[in-house]
């Protein structure tokens, strides 16, 4: 049976429509590796069960997606077919579709695509890797053998950005993201296996190395902000995805620009706010690790959306503990990360 969104509107003494204001709803959320792989545990369709009615609950308008896989047929380009199956029989199979391509342009990636789909025209979108920030570079100080040289340091996932019309004279500037996660990256010499450290200072600088990429890919994100700040003082900008890192943390801080920091009150215009500070400090988490809840996906908004911000929505009921599951292998249908939700009424 197809789903379907029901938008309320404002209904005239004689029966007619009249749009009062436009309700927009723009949702975030990591789906956790969707794929459709032989033999996986979950399968698609178990997924498919528990995750299509979290999609319809988010009745968005325009929703940005985080680890989403892609699939491949004899023959053809690498393309979001699990995905495709996931929103069969939701409106969201209307909506304009884009997402992260290879660097040739030719297919989706094989793991971790960012993914927009919006019910208004998507009349630019692009993503950006080291095209903002060139990568730094480093020499590993525990490496086994020991680097002779500096080596570069590039970040793993690009930034998705999409220019969405909402009407005539109305822009949204939407960047998604997936910034690198907390795990440690890879120090030659210091792994005995896949999850045991060789010594404490091989794990800290394989930590200070994955640190270095998520501020790397913060501070990329941040260029380009400004840079669309520099074009249109007043962008309608929406910066959302998973940040890995909760919102008093570097990453988050870099992105948001607040004066506090710049100390310079002529940026304050360019400073992003964090939708989710309107949610009740007990219900603002999206994920559960270690029984603690952590707010680490975010919707950061520009301050010229302000005047049309209703309010945030995180649908965390059923979220597992992602800590628990990890210790067990044990793999449930649903994401480990919560949707997040910003609501508008725009004029």
């Amino acid at each position: 049976m197809p789903y379907l969104m029901i938008s309320t509107s404002h209904m005239t003494y004689d029966g007619k429509e009249e749009d009062m204001s436009t309700k927009l709803r723009i949702a975030t959320f990591n789906l956790e590796n969707l794929d459709d792989k032989p033999r996986q545990t979950p399968t698609l369709d178990e997924r498919i069960a528990v995750m299509r009615p979290q999609l319809v609950r988010l009745n968005a308008d325009i929703l940005c997606l985080q680890e989403v896989n892609g699939q491949e047929k004899t023959g053809q380009p690498r393309r979001l077919l699990a995905l495709e199956k996931l929103v069969e029989g939701t409106p969201y199979v209307e909506y304009h579709t884009v997402s992260t391509m290879t660097a040739d342009g030719t297919q989706v990636y094989d793991e971790r695509n960012l993914v927009i789909l919006s019910r208004y025209e998507i009349v630019e979108h692009h993503q950006y890797k080291h095209d903002h920030a060139p990568a730094p570079w480093y020499q590993k100080v525990t490496a086994e053998p020991q680097e002779e040289e500096a080596k570069e340091v590039k970040w793993e996932r690009p930034i998705q950005h999409a220019k969405i019309k909402l009407d005539q004279n109305r822009f949204f500037q939407v960047i998604n993201l997936h910034l690198k996660s907390r795990l440690p990256s890879n120090i030659e010499g210091q792994k005995l296996n896949t999850f045991t450290w060789k010594t404490a200072c091989g794990w800290a600088e394989g930590f200070f190395v994955s640190s270095m990429k998520r501020v790397g890919q913060a501070l990329e994100t941040r260029m380009l902000i400004d840079k669309l700040f520099d074009e249109d003082e007043d962008a309608l900008i929406v910066v959302c995805g998973d940040f890995n890192a909760e919102s008093d943390e570097v990453p988050v801080e870099a992105i948001r620009g607040d004066v506090e920091n710049t100390g310079n009150g002529k940026l304050a215009r360019r400073a992003l706010v964090p939708c989710e500070r309107t949610i009740p400090e007990s219900s603002r988490f999206s994920m559960l690790y270690i029984g603690q809840g952590r707010m680490i996906d975010h919707l950061l908004v520009s301050r010229s959306l302000l005047p049309y911000y209703t309010g945030s929505e995180i649908h965390n009921e059923l979220l597992h503990d992602e800590s628990i599951a990890f210790a067990t292998d044990k793999k449930y249908p649903e994401s480990d990360h919560a949707p997040v939700i910003a609501k508008f009424e725009l004029p």
